[in-house]
């Protein structure tokens, strides 16, 4: 047996997450408990993926990417033998299967690496946990020599089983060949009138296969998802780790307990995270990066030595080396802004392109633009960039500054070393050097009377 096949349970309903979104479609992280599972099948190199769906099937495959998954139907849950039965035609004779459940995100892929490893046509892998308090669970049964004999559920249990601290995670290896061997032998004639996958165990113990176990590092990593208070409390222990992850690798973060990554986040070394921050998608800070209370900051690139002050969102941005944002900007995709440069307090920029050495210090709307370097723009300025069907690009040589309150009508250009003056709306060309004031002539009137109100 060499390949291995990952079948993933995830046709319950989950009655009480009180939700009209499949169980396994709500979110850890910021992604789907069934998406953390399948990724944790590519880490270990699943040749094949089968995911056994059944309510809200339609949702599920539409949420999913579909790469790699090939999905089969559960009409009626029969119960978890059941389920596993439906991907079987799937899966070849001489694979080593593994059957995970979408509705318990977290395993570890070194845990389940080891349960693997137990597979062959004389063993299968077993995981189990001991719990201080087991209710609810299945109890794993030995016999005198330590072996493991049978699984026996809550339901089913005597007053003397129900005493075992050793519990079923529902998680197990095992042979293909057996799986189709053993699968159709399983009755119903239980408690629950299902038909359990875990009564194969009684069936490999009989046969003399050997039944290896395993245990996770921590009983998190296979606790399941029945409603949200377990889906909050996985998410905290998730959240746990990543913040101890990056204390380890060189970030300081004002608490703990207040920082989310949902996504990918690596730090360099002297990294300052205050409190507050949640991180999205693929983010990368260098060396000396400090980020600033209550900011988001997603799929983005953050250099050497810059500070993202308090409450900036930075999203698909691209920033350099010594830079300064916020506090309150708002940087949307396609920003990419060279080194040393400062985006200030309420200024958005989108698909802009900001050379080294510039600045939009205030209250800016900056879009579909490029600036060169040592730009300065004033207060108030915007770029008008879209006629209502097209959206137009603003141009900025080196050195142009731009004085407040002042609307660049794109498509415009202004060359190098171009002075705008401020309340000006700009809607031509401007050449090297020139000064451009665009703003109605003013006028004083004396002896102006101011009204007064009316009785």
């Amino acid at each position: 047996m060499t390949s291995l096949h990952v079948v993933i349970l995830a046709a319950g309903q989950g009655s009480r997450m009180k939700s009209a979104m499949p169980k396994v479609l709500h979110r850890i992280a910021g992604k789907p408990m069934l998406h953390h599972v399948i990724d944790t099948a590519r880490t270990l190199g699943a040749e094949g993926i089968h995911g056994v769906i059944g309510h809200g099937a339609d949702q599920v495959k539409a949420i999913t990417p579909a790469d790699g998954v090939q999905w089969a139907l559960q009409e009626q849950q029969l119960g978890t033998g059941h389920a596993v039965a439906q991907a079987l035609p799937a899966l070849p004779d001489d694979a080593r299967v593994l059957i995970l459940y979408g509705d318990v995100p977290l395993t570890r892929p070194e845990t389940l690496e080891a349960l693997v490893s137990q597979v062959s046509e004389d063993s299968l892998g077993l995981l189990t946990v001991t719990l201080d308090n087991p209710d609810g669970y299945g109890r794993i049964l030995r016999n005198e020599a330590g072996q493991v004999t049978s699984i026996v559920e809550q339901k089913d249990a005597t007053e003397a089983q129900k005493t075992v601290t050793e519990v079923n995670t529902g998680i197990l290896a095992v042979s293909a060949r057996h799986l189709k061997d053993w699968l159709p032998q399983l009755s119903n004639s239980n408690a629950q009138g299902e038909y359990y996958l875990t009564d194969i165990i009684a069936i490999a113990a009989d046969r003399g296969v050997g039944i290896a176990v395993a245990q996770p590092g921590n009983e998190y990593e296979v606790q399941g998802v029945n409603n949200r208070l377990q889906l909050a409390e996985l998410e905290r222990w998730y959240q746990r780790q990543e913040a101890g992850r990056l204390m380890t690798e060189g970030a300081t973060l004002a608490d703990p307990g207040r920082v989310d990554v949902r996504g990918n986040l690596s730090v360099g070394q002297d990294v300052l995270i205050d409190i507050n921050v949640v991180f999205e998608g693929n983010v990368s800070l260098a060396n000396d990066v400090s980020i600033g209370p209550n900011c988001v900051i997603r799929d983005a690139t953050i250099g050497r030595g810059t500070h993202i002050e308090a409450n900036s969102i930075v999203d698909g941005a691209v920033i350099g080396s010594g830079a300064q944002v916020g506090p309150f900007a708002r940087l949307r995709p396609g920003t990419k802004l060279a080194d040393s440069t400062k985006v200030g307090n309420f200024v958005e920029t989108k698909k802009a392109e900001v050379g080294e050495g510039s600045k939009i210090n205030h209250l800016s709307y900056v879009g579909d633009a490029t600036l060169g370097r040592n730009v300065n723009v004033g207060a108030g300025t915007i770029t008008c960039n879209y006629d209502g069907v097209n959206k137009y690009r603003t141009v900025m040589g080196d050195g142009v500054f731009v004085g407040s309150n002042t609307a660049l009508v794109a498509p415009v250009s202004l060359a190098d070393n171009v002075t705008i003056g401020a309340g000006s709306t700009i809607t031509r060309d401007v050449g090297t050097g020139e000064l451009a004031v665009a703003r109605g002539r003013q006028r004083n009137i004396n002896n102006w009377e101011r009204p007064v109100k009316k009785d």
